[in-house]
């Protein structure tokens, strides 16, 4: 049997958008594993947020690429976390933080630091944090090597928010705008797929033999990537179009037809 690298989304893909993980998709990643696979789970989520859902769906073992491709982690039970840090990307969002405040005057921000910890402006909070974020001033944000910088708009919609992101012109970093008035940005260069593409190097995987399924614009650049190409079947028409093929909608666990093909 040839080993193949199956990298799947959390938010959409192996969890609904409540959280829930249903039991025929654990069953399937189980089956995956069980069968020599490498499943590693592809994240815009921080390690602290990712880690329980390792653990609900029994894996201990093998990779995570978390806060889209800025961290990587070897999971290792004999270890005193149960992971070691593999792969760490930061960058200085100073410049980025001076133009969003300019276009979005009443967006909210917070960065997530190199130790998997949070600070933010305004009481900002997320369980894709994983972590309780300590408050900070947006100068103080300003001074701080971050991982992923998160910015969520309550008076903007969704295109209203990608618009003004569209219209910065962002540089030197490289930025995803969420399901709602949400942005994600990482050092430049950094997606899923390049954290991925790493691990691909590593674990010896032909590209050929890479599978990729997720939902969210953050999952583009990884659907590119992969041998196999699969959006979840609520995703947007650009993240469809980004892939090789449409599974089933997360509710209808979309994601386990996925992995029953490859057993």
């Amino acid at each position: 049997m040839t080993k193949k690298l199956v990298c799947l989304d959390v938010d959409g893909t192996i969890v609904d958008h409540d959280g829930h993980l249903h039991e025929p998709v654990r069953q399937a990643v189980r089956a995956v594993v069980e069968a020599g696979h490498h499943v590693v789970i592809a994240t815009g989520r921080s390690r602290g947020a990712t880690l329980p859902v390792a653990r609900s769906l029994g894996i201990s073992t093998g990779f995570m690429v978390c806060s889209n491709g800025g961290v990587t982690l070897r999971l290792d039970p004999s270890l005193e976390k149960g992971y070691e840090v593999t792969d760490l990307r930061t960058f200085e969002p100073r410049s980025v933080l001076a133009q969003l405040r300019d276009r979005l005057p009443g967006a909210k921000y917070a960065l997530e630091l190199p130790d998997g910890s949070f600070v933010s402006t305004e009481r900002f909070q997320d369980m894709s944090f994983g972590v309780a974020a300590e408050g900070v001033t947006f100068e103080q944000l300003m001074g701080t090597t971050a991982v992923r910088l998160v910015v969520f708009s309550t008076d903007a919609s969704a295109e209203e928010f990608g618009r003004a992101v569209e219209g910065i012109g962002l540089s030197g970093v490289t930025y995803s705008v969420g399901w709602t008035a949400w942005l994600d940005v990482a050092a430049a260069g950094i997606t899923k797929a390049s954290g991925l593409e790493a691990l691909r190097t590593v674990l010896h995987v032909d590209v050929a033999d890479t599978v990729a399924v997720g939902d969210g614009r953050n999952d583009i650049e990884m659907l590119q990537w992969a041998g196999r190409g699969v959006a979840m079947g609520q995703a947007a028409d650009e993240v469809r179009a980004a892939a090789d093929e449409v599974t089933g909608h997360v509710d209808d666990h979309g994601l386990a037809d996925v992995l029953h093909s490859l057993l």
